[in-house]
């Protein structure tokens, strides 16, 4: 008996469909150069295709960027459509891929990147294993959104840099895969079994009738252990997502406006969160808090028009008047108001995290000085709030792996907190370290989240 090696398998397995495409004297003789061509063509087909989605701009965006980054406008961090046209860049694009790829390292030694930390508060996430290709189809795909949305035509449809909503095509992609990976495996199992018959045939063997393929075991087994491999895959995947609320966005009792109240009054977050800067919770304000600013705001006149999520206008006046209701407050009698008659507006809490994991507002806003967009996205850009973080163990472990602390205190300056560590500013003076990330004084301690 013979035996054959994959290609020939496969050259076999085109002359039996494409038998014009070779030449042989017999079933046994190796085909000609025409038949190795073809192969090679459609071997060179599948690998273009695989590395074209490998190297999918809109996938690596909306994976790497789309959490902090928006094509159009500013968010945690500054919007990226016509970027790497600024003049500070200067079309030098290897210090974007130096940017990109350690941000902490580009944000102490290139002025621009400090100011851009400066600005925005903190420093972006590295991304060390992306490729010069990868970081070019996501600037391919940037520009290309850019030139389609406004003063440049229609957005795309399904665009999630722009807002819309749009399934992760990362899943088609490895679905398709495992669809050529598994036709492959019964295209070369069907190879094998015709051999072995030929061979048989050839020294006279005596062969019984081939078994159904919906009554072959080794079919049988293979698509059980395809079907394991699968739906182990995607059962894996919404695990994983259990209790995770990325994008939940809830309809509140009062249409409360983050971005007329935060973004054009410029309301700083602590005068309704004030508690994020002294303990663990960022609470919600009172009604009372509230009723500060519209015992003499009573109607919306002059903002913007506000809509929700379906594009229904809003009326600001009435929703004020729903305050109203909850207050107890009277605007014709202002005087005659008792705060104490007061009920509290029964607002739907969006961020949660687990019973068992322990996070501290002041510890991150005041000690770590982390602004409120690093984790709620642009909050000031925002009509109804919804969750931009997944909030989960993995990003967080990655922010403190990568987010240095800032440990410039010198004469009463910079962060006091901490100057108890001595060691790392000894070390920091002698070189040892140029910097110091949350991973350093205890930030990856089970114990510091889990109690």
């Amino acid at each position: 008996m013979n035996f054959y090696t994959v290609p020939d398998l496969l050259l076999r397995l085109v002359n039996g469909f494409y038998p014009q495409f070779f030449e042989s004297t017999s079933a046994m003789i190796p085909c000609k150069p025409t038949g190795r061509r073809v192969i090679f063509l459609i071997s060179f087909f599948i690998v273009s295709v695989v590395n074209i989605w490998a190297q999918d701009g809109k996938a690596l965006f909306m994976s790497k960027c789309a959490s902090c980054h928006n094509v159009f406008k500013d968010l945690t961090g500054p919007k990226l459509g016509e970027v790497l046209d600024k003049d500070q860049y200067g079309g030098d694009t290897k210090k974007t891929y130096q940017w990109i790829r350690n941000a902490a390292s580009m944000a102490s030694s290139d002025p621009y990147y400090s100011d851009l930390k400066s600005k925005y508060g903190s420093v972006m996430l590295s991304f060390p294993d992306l490729k010069d290709a990868e970081i070019d189809a996501i600037w391919d795909y940037i520009n290309k959104t850019y030139a389609a949305g406004p003063g440049g035509g229609k957005k795309p449809e399904g665009d999630t840099a722009t807002g819309d909503k749009k399934s992760n095509p990362n899943a088609v992609i490895f679905g398709v895969i495992s669809l050529i990976l598994a036709i492959i495996a019964l295209i070369l199992m069907q190879i094998n079994s015709n051999l072995k018959k030929m061979s048989d045939d050839a020294e006279g063997i005596m062969r019984p009738d081939p078994v159904p393929f919906y009554k072959n075991k080794v079919y049988i087994t293979l698509f059980s252990i395809l079907l394991f491999v699968v739906g182990g895959y995607y059962v894996t995947k919404g695990a994983i997502g259990l209790g995770r609320q990325k994008n939940y966005q809830p309809e509140q009792p009062i249409y409360y406006s983050h971005k007329v109240h935060a973004g054009i009054n410029q309301i700083n977050c602590l005068y309704c969160h004030g508690s994020a800067w002294d303990s663990k919770h960022a609470a919600i304000p009172s009604v009372n808090v509230c009723m500060n600013c519209h015992k003499a705001i009573s109607t919306y006149e002059k903002g913007p028009k506000l809509y929700d999520e379906n594009g229904d206008e809003i009326n600001g006046t009435a929703e004020i008047e729903k305050l109203y209701k909850y207050a107890g407050f009277d605007p014709k009698n202002p005087s005659v108001w008792n705060p104490s008659k007061s009920k509290p507006i029964e607002w739907i809490k969006i961020h949660n995290l687990p019973d068992y994991v322990y996070f501290n507002h002041s510890q991150h806003v005041r000690t770590g000085k982390v602004q409120c967009q690093s984790c709620h996205g642009e909050i000031t850009a925002m009509d109804e709030v919804k969750q931009v973080s997944e909030l989960s163990m993995g990003w967080c472990v990655n922010c403190h792996r990568q987010t240095k602390v800032d440990f410039n205190y010198t004469a009463g300056k910079g962060n006091k907190f901490y100057s108890i560590y001595e060691k790392f500013h000894n070390d920091i003076k002698n070189g040892k370290m140029d910097s110091v990330t949350v991973e350093h004084i205890g930030g990856l301690e089970c114990q510091k989240c889990h109690y």
